[in-house]
């Protein structure tokens, strides 16, 4: 147990609301690690082995991606969330075999990566893999780097492993990452979404420099970019690198900086569970930026975003900053919000057009007077979400993997400032299946119960105002399972390059249950208090 949870722990024992003490620790927190808390990542500690082997850390990155590989071969998630990561892992092993690192004990974890590439991951319809940024251009981008390195081999290790080339995947060719990396060599400037991808493209992002803290807040990217430009081209970036291999022990996040994402998921969600909380003045700050202009971005090397710029504007409504959400209107469009300007290829977000909804909601309880256009945009709302609702009563959007997440997101704004008949039956659906889902051990999840899931499930069911026995006993077992499931790491569920895992913001959405289900329960102090000792745990 970390020496936080110790001091919490404590804490509980002399003061009535363990919850808001966690809650106090967590958001204090916020200030002390600016650049945001996220778990490993595989593929972006593997985009370092491969390309960036003369960072610090190198021989811990390699280790990190031997034990983090599956039985079967591959790394990640379930199903086609582990084709990225598992790209990436074996790649990086092969540049590390090629280049004598250990190479007889690299030799048999990449036969079993190229073993699940040709076995099962690579064989699938493209139609068929999830839709996680940039999927297009990675997974073209690594398949030809494999078979280049494979080609490369002596002929005694390479009779020892499958042979080049390895497919892409049906349906998915080339072209787009052909096109994006002859564009770049042209002399096209490169867009800010794709200076998240740096590593694949060969391109420099046009605010690369001295002063330049990440490239589209990648390890990876802004690794490639130092590796090509040299350390003392960086020496801002170069210093964030460091500071991540330290933290991390050799292991990268990704994304890095999400400082902005993670202020505002994390104070939005906790004050919406009514746990008070005082963010230092430099936190409230940053989120207000929200404010002017197109709004704010997840943190330092991506664009702006209608889904950061939302919720940061939702937070500091319920810290008691409210701002008008004009700046919103950059992301308006015939069918809802789109989360950058021009996405319309990109797909509709269901959480972010509920992240909207909480927006203007949160304006008009405070202007009921004002403009009809803002009267609208809340009433066009209330009738979008519903109309995205899958018919079992849940949503799922392109930002997790989980549907509770999704849903949760949906029935929090709607119930809260959703108007008319749709909207007030899209949430009683979605506790219909919220509660027709619950595991026997009293959890949710996708491919199995998860503490984040789970929270999401309690905040969906404790949205709807009723005291249905039913509703009652489900709430009670997932309050139990919150208090009595077992510590460890909480499963990768949002999308990025891979899935990957926020760990403050599923902290603070656990405390938000918790404190949610502890106002349901009768003994509210002796349950917050569980709970708030078991998020703490969890994310410690």
């Amino acid at each position: 147990m970390s020496d936080g949870a110790t001091r919490l722990l404590a804490n509980a024992a002399t003061v009535g609301d363990p919850a808001a003490d966690a809650a106090r620790e967590l958001v204090a927190g916020l200030a002390l690690r600016p650049w945001g808390q996220v778990a490993a990542s595989v593929y972006e500690t593997g985009r370092l082995v491969a390309d960036a082997p003369w960072l610090a850390g190198h021989h811990r990155r390699i280790a990190f991606l031997l034990r983090s590989q599956r039985p079967d071969g591959a790394w990640g998630p379930p199903e086609g969330y582990a084709l990225v990561p598992t790209l990436s892992a074996t790649d990086a092993l092969l540049a590390a075999l090629a280049a004598g690192a250990a190479g007889t004990d690299l030799l048999a974890p990449v036969a079993r990566g190229l073993g699940a590439l040709v076995g099962t991951l690579l064989p699938v319809d493209a139609r068929r893999l999830p839709d996680t940024p940039a999927l297009d251009l990675i997974v073209p981008a690594l398949v030809d780097t494999i078979n280049d390195r494979l080609a490369g081999l002596d002929r005694a290790t390479a009779d020892r492993l499958p042979r080049p080339p390895l497919p892409l995947p049906a349906g998915l060719n080339p072209g787009r990452l052909r096109a994006v990396r002859s564009a770049v060599a042209a002399g096209a400037a490169l867009p800010p979404k794709l200076a998240h991808f740096y590593e694949i493209l060969d391109a420099a992002p046009a605010d690369a420099g001295p002063t330049l803290t990440a490239v589209g807040a990648s390890p990876a990217a802004t690794a490639a970019w130092l590796t090509a430009a040299g350390p003392a081209a960086g020496p801002t970036a170069h210093a964030f690198l460091r500071t991540l291999i330290r933290d991390g022990g050799g292991p990268v996040p990704c994304p890095a900086p999400i400082t902005v994402f993670e202020r505002a998921w994390v104070l939005s969600g906790l004050r919406r569970a009514g746990i008070t909380v005082s963010p230092p003045n430099s936190v409230l700050e940053s989120l207000t930026a929200a404010t002017t202009g197109q709004g704010i971005a997840t943190g330092d090397g991506l664009p702006t975003d209608a889904d950061t710029t939302s919720v940061s504007l939702d937070a500091l409504a319920r810290l008691g900053h409210p701002a008008d959400p004009a700046s919103l209107w950059a992301y308006e469009t015939a069918d809802g919000f789109c989360t950058w300007p021009g996405e319309d290829e990109d797909g509709f977000s269901v959480t972010t057009n509920a992240h909207v909804l909480d927006a203007f909601g949160q304006h008009l309880t405070r202007h009921p007077d004002a403009d009809a256009r803002y009267h609208r945009t809340v009433d066009k709302q209330s009738v979008v979400l519903p109309g995205h609702q899958r018919a079992d009563g849940a949503w799922q959007d392109r930002w997790h993997a989980s549907p509770y997440y999704a849903t949760a997101c949906c029935v929090l704004a709607l119930a809260e400032f959703g108007r008319g008949a749709a909207a007030a039956e899209a949430v009683d659906r979605a506790a219909g299946w919220v509660l027709n889902s619950q595991r026997p051990d009293g959890s949710w999840g996708r491919w199995g119960g998860t503490v984040e899931e789970t929270a999401y499930a309690l905040q969906v069911l404790l949205a709807v105002p009723t005291t249905v026995p039913r509703v009652d006993d489900a709430v009670a077992r997932g309050h139990a399972y919150l208090h009595e499931s077992a510590t460890g790491e909480h499963p990768p569920l949002w999308y990025g390059k891979e899935l990957y895992c926020p760990t403050n913001i599923v902290r603070a959405a656990v405390l938000a249950a918790c404190r949610l289900a502890g106002n349901r329960a009768s003994d509210v102090d002796r349950s917050v208090m569980d709970c708030g000792d078991q998020a703490t745990k969890t994310a410690t």
